[in-house]
């Protein structure tokens, strides 16, 4: 059995400040690309991964990953989580959430039928994550103004 690769957290921390890629780490220090997100992580160095969990509770039909709604939500997550997402993409995701909770509806979801709107019965999964990500963006001190905001 092979001696364990050792990677430097000082070393591993300058060559990730000067861009390096996973696999240009991976090659210097003689490990897989995991190892490099291992060490990575031991070092503070990589960004905490994001849960959507609570915007998007159920387990997507792979060819629902991509549709409007499913991206809209993770926008809305990545947003509430303090992450980074393009102003459009924010505006996108905002109003299209406001028009739903403007029209009494929410978003659901079925495997065999991929999202729908329903009227809303009971508490409002989308008017919540939509609160999440208003909240979050009001703390940053970037809270849309209501006209950014409203359903055209």
């Amino acid at each position: 059995m092979g001696r364990r690769a050792h990677v430097e957290r000082d070393e591993l921390r300058r060559l990730v400040a000067e861009g390096r890629s996973n696999a240009e780490l991976a090659a210097h220090f003689g490990v897989t690309e995991s190892g490099i997100l291992q060490a990575k992580r031991t070092a503070g160095l990589a960004k905490p991964m994001l849960d959507h969990r609570r915007a998007i509770p159920w387990k997507l039909n792979r060819v629902h990953n991509q549709t409007g709604p499913a991206t809209n939500l993770r926008n809305l997550s990545v947003i509430a989580q303090g992450g980074d997402v393009p102003p459009a993409k924010i505006n996108t995701a905002l109003r299209w959430a406001r028009r739903l909770v403007d029209g009494g509806l929410d978003v659901a979801y079925s495997p065999d039928d991929g999202f729908n709107e329903t009227p809303v019965a009971g508490a409002s999964h989308i008017e919540s994550v939509l609160n999440d990500a208003l909240e979050a963006l009001g703390k940053r001190g970037d809270a849309p103004s209501e006209e950014d905001v409203s359903a055209e």
